[in-house]
């Protein structure tokens, strides 16, 4: 979070929440009708999917006759901020998109809605997608849709090296020194150590059987974490991944075959694509995340809906996004923006099922995990992203890693 007036205000919000709810019981959803709904929905949306939401929703309102879908676009870079400044004004929408990791914050300022049970059914959604939207058994809001990540592999280079996809670490490491030896992919593997390197972090910390969090505390200073830590620096120790990569390099060194994989998440489809040109499509694929000690878990993130409390229009509100969240809406939405459903059922529609590498991320998302929704998760991951880097760079070890990463993490607390 950017260290702003707006962001100190958000901060005395959710202190002053969490002072005004130690002592008041837990929240109770209303129900929502289900008859006919009229009138406007003033609804703020961000990035691509923004831009794309105010035509897809006239297929609501031709459903709806009398009600108008009224959309407010705006950059992932600014959304933050404005919302949490039209939290603090009184002036929030009916409705608002919001990041995965954003619930648990906004959830404190007392300014969302409670979702409605008698409209949603939690089993309907991916478990990790749902864990987005709970807070300690409260829902706030609704998953929309889902990202999570994979491996991502030159296909022409693990043919010519004589290897396949790898299903565990060792494996992976085998396979990323193949590919240098033999695929001719002589930087190995692309691993990020600053933005987004928390979460290539998470995976591996739940892959070895870690949590990130007990008994309402962070814990990153566990033997599982360290395990995670030194799986992560094994790549750059032993030379299988570069850490001097420069900002905008990637993803031509995929392209060019100067790394032979990396790990992310759909829309790296589009992209390679789209940047690599004619025929690259046939030289790349993906697999599912290589299993570590106990599980072969990823991480799940996307974005959420929230209704907010002073929604003018609440019934209609809610009704748009029972109507989103549709398993048919959903397959037309992943047409429309490439973004993938969160609701389970979507991915049997023929949008989504005949499509080879979609069912790579499909089946990674059933068992794939949320950072949990603490208001400070965005701190603590700033904290993760510099520590990593240091250990990327060789200038501290796991241990010292993980120690660091728990300091800060237990001084910043929960911030419930």
């Amino acid at each position: 979070m950017k260290t702003t007036a707006v962001g100190l205000l958000a901060l005395a919000l959710v202190v002053s929440a969490c002072g005004r709810s130690a002592d008041k019981a837990p929240e109770q959803a209303k129900d929502v009708t289900t008859g006919k709904v009229s009138g406007e929905v003033s609804v703020w949306a961000i990035g691509e999917e923004g831009k794309a939401l105010g035509a897809f929703a006239k297929d609501f309102e031709a459903a709806n006759p009398g009600v108008k879908i009224n959309v407010a676009t705006m950059g992932w870079d600014v959304a933050h901020d404005k919302i949490t400044s039209a939290i603090a004004g009184n002036a929030t929408p009916d409705v608002s998109m919001i990041g995965s990791t954003w619930a648990g914050e906004f959830s404190k300022t007392g300014a969302l809605d409670p979702t409605p049970g008698n409209l949603f059914d939690r089993a309907a959604f991916f478990p990790g997608a749902w864990q987005t939207v709970d807070v300690n058994g409260t829902a706030w809001g609704i998953p929309w849709y889902v990202e999570t990540r994979v491996l991502y592999y030159r296909t022409d280079q693990a043919e010519k090296a004589g290897v396949k996809p790898p299903a565990t670490w060792a494996e992976w490491k085998t396979f990323i020194k193949a590919l240098q030896d033999k695929g001719g992919a002589k930087k190995g593997f692309n691993q990020g150590y600053t933005a987004g390197s928390w979460q290539e972090l998470l995976p591996l910390i739940w892959q070895a059987g870690g949590e990130i969090v007990k008994d309402g505390a962070y814990t990153f200073d566990t033997p599982q974490a360290v395990t995670a830590l030194k799986q992560y620096a094994s790549l750059f120790t032993e030379k299988l991944a570069p850490n001097d990569t420069p900002d905008g390099a990637f993803p031509q060194t995929f392209i060019k075959g100067e790394v032979g994989g990396f790990v992310s998440g759909p829309w790296m489809v589009g992209v390679l694509d789209n940047d690599g040109g004619a025929g690259f499509k046939d030289k790349f694929d993906v697999a599912p995340y290589p299993k570590g000690p106990v599980s072969a878990t990823s991480f799940v993130g996307g974005s959420d809906l929230v209704v907010f409390k002073k929604a003018g229009n609440r019934d209609a509100a809610w009704k748009f996004l029972q109507w989103l969240t549709e398993p048919k809406v959903q397959a037309k939405w992943y047409t429309t923006v490439k973004s993938l459903p969160a609701v389970q059922s979507a991915w049997q529609e023929p949008e989504l099922s005949a499509d080879r590498q979609l069912k790579v991320f499909g089946e990674q998302l059933k068992d794939a995990k949320t950072p949990p929704p603490f208001p400070t998760w965005e701190q603590v991951a700033k904290v993760i992203e510099t520590e990593l880097e240091k250990l990327a760079k060789g200038r501290s070890t796991p241990e010292q890693t993980a120690k660091a990463i728990q300091a800060q993490a237990s001084a910043i607390g929960t911030g419930l």
